[in-house]
Formats: C-alpha cells, structure tokens, sequence
C-alpha cells in the first residue's frame, strides 16, 4: 500500500515537478499548497502518512509546520526539501523529529528512497548535506589549531612516534605531548590509545 502524500513549495515549478514526478510513481497524492498556511491545514484534514515541506514559504515555514504538528501530536511524518545545507536548520529538524530532509537540488533523485525510508520509520537525511555538514564542521574544528598543532597533526598522520615529531621539530618528546593533548582537546577526541592516529588518517584530505 503506497503511503498517503502531500507536498507543499512556494516555487510552482518545483511544486508541479515534484507533483508530477509523485504521479507518474503512483504515489498516493492527496493534494498541494502552495504556502506554509495551506499545507498545515491539510495535514489537519487528512492526516496523510507524509508531508513534503519545503523549509521557507509565506505564512508558516517548513520547521514551524513541524513544530505545530509535533505539538498538536500529529503523526504525519515531515520530509524537509531545501537549498540549505546549514548545520543549525539541520540539527533544529532532528529535534523536532523530522523523518527526512532532501536537498532540491537532488530532490527527484532522492526522493523516492526518502519515502521508502520514511515509511519504514527510519528517517532519511540527503547524504550531500550530511557530508557538507561533516566537512564544515572538520574545518571548524581544525580553525581552532595553532599551526605548531596542525604541523603536529600533519605528521601524526605520517604515523610518526612522539620522538620522531620532536626531532622533525626540535623541540622535546614532552612538548610533542602537550601540544598532543591540546589538540585532542580541541577537536573533542576521546583519549582513549591510537584515538588521534584514527582521527588524523580518516580526516588527512583536510590538513593538506
């Protein structure tokens, strides 16, 4: 049984495409709003099983329809579809419990595995924002560095010994250690053996 849809975009043709894309998949579509006011009130109506918001539109936004719904404990489950790709929209969706979130750019590609996802209870964030996310805050973090600590990590990467650091340096075994701890502290790396080793090989694309 195919789940019971309603999408809502301010853009007419973003909303005709993906109405018409929905269509032609045999989505079970129940109706369309073109502002955020249209799109609560239909949820009230007919309950469906998934709305497909997009973030900003007049009246109510994408996150306030959310936030309505999870307090008037609507079951409807919210698919997000955005040009934003920033961290503090996507953290505020996970804590209103939205099920998906679809970058439009990739919305008609990823579409149909967010609703397949969404129906079975497992929520559906688009992988290019979870990456772009990963990738700003890896930088954010690294900002944080003095460069002797960055030039530290840079050669931790190598799978360089503290001492070995300390000569490439000239500077002591115990420095090297120092600095160790302040980075690890600062990238919030658990101390637990071989943690920044980990830390610096999986990310070494970004200290280059």
């Amino acid at each position: 049984m195919k789940p019971t849809i309603i999408i809502a975009d301010d853009h007419p043709l973003v909303l005709k495409g993906l109405q018409d894309f929905l269509t032609e998949k045999n989505y079970n579509l129940l109706a369309t709003a073109k502002n955020g006011k249209i799109a609560l009130s239909l949820i009230k109506a007919h309950s469906p099983d998934i709305a497909i918001l997009d973030i900003k539109m007049p009246f109510l936004t994408g996150l306030e329809i959310a936030e309505k719904c999870k307090e008037a404990k609507i079951k409807t489950k919210i698919v997000l579809i955005t040009l934003e790709k920033e961290e503090s929209i996507y953290l505020e969706a996970k804590r209103l419990g939205v099920f998906g979130y679809v970058l439009k750019e990739f919305a008609l590609e990823e579409i149909e595995n967010c609703i397949s996802s969404v129906v079975k209870d497992k929520p559906y964030f688009s992988p290019e924002l979870i990456s772009y996310i990963e990738i700003d805050n890896t930088s954010s973090l690294l900002n944080s560095l003095t460069n002797t600590e960055l030039k530290i990590l840079k050669i931790i990467a190598k799978n360089k010994t503290a001492r070995e650091i300390a000569e490439e340096l000239h500077c002591s075994p115990r420095t090297v250690e120092k600095h160790k701890s302040h980075i690890i502290r600062k990238l919030n790396i658990d101390r637990s053996p071989n943690s920044l080793l980990i830390w610096a090989k999986e990310n070494q694309n970004h200290l280059s």
